[in-house]
């Protein structure tokens, strides 16, 4: 069975915390071999991470370094930042260059909640998507996922053609009415949908435990 763990690219060591683009390259080339060399493979990155340079980054340390069937690799379009149809076959263009791959493994819709959804509805980037995978530049399309349980059961329903969602759960989320992990979980199992896990340590926050519950 494959191993499950991703590497997060949203959050990649920086020589300067203030600058978002200064990668300590050394390390994150460190941090990349280690995890593939423990038999891990999944890569996920964005078009808008570290000041738009996350997805240069990936390209440097990983595609550069590493054969193309050693790995698989995700990013994200983001559907707010559309203000016409030709951006999205330019965004998708440039993703292709920043990463240096001439297809992705998989491909999100990027922090889709009502604003974005209806972005991607005006500008028809379901259809978009679904056309770069027939056309083999995607092999799994799918969606992250930021809003209500209702919305997501909404998006599901009216998308069957994703392969997957990604949604943030965690054990401090479950019952959070803010976030809602629980509900997530049962509208993706109800369309029967993989489920990528997003933040399962919050961002770092649930990696060390508070002392009140050591003791």
């Amino acid at each position: 069975m494959a191993k499950r763990l991703g590497f997060d690219c949203m959050r990649l060591p920086l020589l300067d915390k203030d600058d978002q683009t200064s990668f300590d390259t050394e390390t994150l080339n460190k941090l990349v071999d280690t995890f593939l060399e423990r038999g891990f493979t999944y890569f996920d990155t964005a078009y808008t991470y570290h000041g738009f340079k996350s997805e240069e980054a990936v390209r440097e340390a990983l595609v550069k370094r590493h054969s193309r069937d050693e790995f698989a690799l995700a990013t994200k379009l983001p559907p707010r930042m559309l203000k016409s149809m030709d951006d999205q076959e330019r965004i998708f263009n440039e993703q292709l260059e920043n990463c240096g791959v001439e297809f992705f493994d998989y491909f999100l819709l990027h922090n889709i909640g009502v604003s974005a959804y209806e972005q991607a509805c005006k500008f028809d980037t379901f259809g978009f998507a679904l056309k770069k995978k027939e056309d083999g530049k995607i092999k799994n399309l799918g969606m992250s996922f930021h809003d209500t349980p209702e919305l997501l059961d909404e998006i599901l329903t009216a998308h069957p053609e994703l392969d997957f969602v990604q949604l943030q759960i965690n054990y401090i989320d479950w019952e959070n009415p803010g976030i809602q992990s629980k509900k997530y979980y049962e509208v993706a199992r109800k369309h029967n949908k993989p489920i990528v896990v997003m933040e399962p340590c919050k961002g770092g926050n649930l990696a060390s435990v508070p002392k009140k519950q050591k003791n």
